[in-house]
């Protein structure tokens, strides 16, 4: 430990020692993989970032583009990710330093190993397949599980605490803000109802309770009706908007001149806070149009490359359509 952050660098020994575990390429397909590594074009001896470094997709491509010459530093909360990124970057041995983190605590992580800047930095802000397609981590609304969802284990809150314990009004509010969630108001009150009985205790329950308290109508949809309450759910159990908008305050500082930030979201909560968050570093002055002259002194720390965000393309949804609703966004430190 360094800092009070858990490391793992390429061949040290495992974090944990789960053989069981899938390999990493066989569990999780990177989203916007070259697009992404291109965006940063990384270079021999450079130094970069991966804020979510996951299965260790994106960094695997990043170490691969600098001809395995580059350095590395690889965040994640999830310590069953990390072990499994530990295994697919060992080839790039003491040059990848990997940290159980969340991507807004970087500026420790990289003081950690003695890092003042780096000239990339890639965040991926969405959940991974090894957490959606393990029931046992509670992020599924199509597989029995245990209320969880917790993106780090070591964390104490978890769905659980929220849909028992939260007020009928907080859970209405979180459904509506984070869900867009139409029906909030009543599922919120089913979910009242239901665990005034006894605990709603695992997901299919929690999507039992969602369904019945939705007009049929909305079960008629071809989105599956519990899908934006376990997003909704899921969010506000890891902190995720918040966690987005303290990272943006401070990512782009650490970069040095001409690195770039490169931002995957997956829904509009995310993206209009990364949006907002790049256009006020490209903006420089903050002047009324209407003043002849700047008296703010603001410069334009970033520019937009490009300026607006880049997409899959139809391939990428056809073979992976967890895909669709991605967005890149990338600006470069002036």
């Amino acid at each position: 430990r360094r800092g009070g952050y858990a490391f793992a660098a390429g061949r040290n020994e495992p974090m944990n020692s789960d053989t069981s575990m899938p390999s990493p390429e066989s569990v999780h397909i990177s989203v916007l993989l070259n697009e992404a590594v291109d965006a940063l074009a990384p270079k021999a001896g450079g130094r970069y970032l991966d804020g979510t470094v996951g299965m260790g997709g994106h960094s695997f491509a990043i170490m691969e583009r600098t001809g395995g010459e580059g350095f590395l530093c690889g965040l994640d909360r999830d310590t069953q990710a990390l072990e499994l990124a530990r295994i697919r970057l060992a080839p790039f041995g003491d040059r990848v330093h990997l940290v159980h983190t969340r991507y807004s605590e970087f500026e420790a992580a990289l003081d950690g190993i003695g890092w003042d800047a780096v000239d990339g930095a890639l965040i991926d802000i969405g959940v991974s397949s090894l957490q959606i397609d393990s029931a046992e981590r509670g992020f599924s609304f199509s597989s029995d599980g245990p209320l969880d969802m917790r993106m780090d284990r070591q964390q104490k809150l978890t769905a659980y605490d929220v849909v028992n314990g939260w007020s009928r009004e907080e859970i209405r509010r979180i459904l509506f803000e984070y869900g867009e969630e139409r029906y909030a108001p009543l599922i919120a009150a089913a979910i009242e109802r239901e665990r005034a009985d006894k605990p709603i205790e695992t997901t299919l329950e929690l999507v039992r309770v969602i369904k019945g308290a939705m007009p049929a109508k909305a079960l008629r949809e071809k989105q599956h009706p519990a899908k934006r309450s376990f997003q909704a759910i899921r969010i506000a159990v890891n902190d995720e908007l918040g966690a987005v908008r303290e990272a943006m305050e401070k990512a782009i500082d650490c970069l040095n001149p001409g690195g770039r930030l490169a931002v995957i979201t997956f829904h509009s909560l995310e993206d209009r806070i990364v949006k907002a968050a790049f256009h006020q570093a490209a903006q420089g002055c903050t002047c009324p149009k209407d003043f002849p002259v700047c008296i703010c002194g603001k410069k334009p720390k970033v520019r937009l490359t490009p300026r607006k965000p880049i997409l899959p393309d139809e391939r990428e949804i056809e073979e992976n359509p967890r895909a669709r609703s991605a967005k890149l966004r990338v600006c470069e430190k002036i």
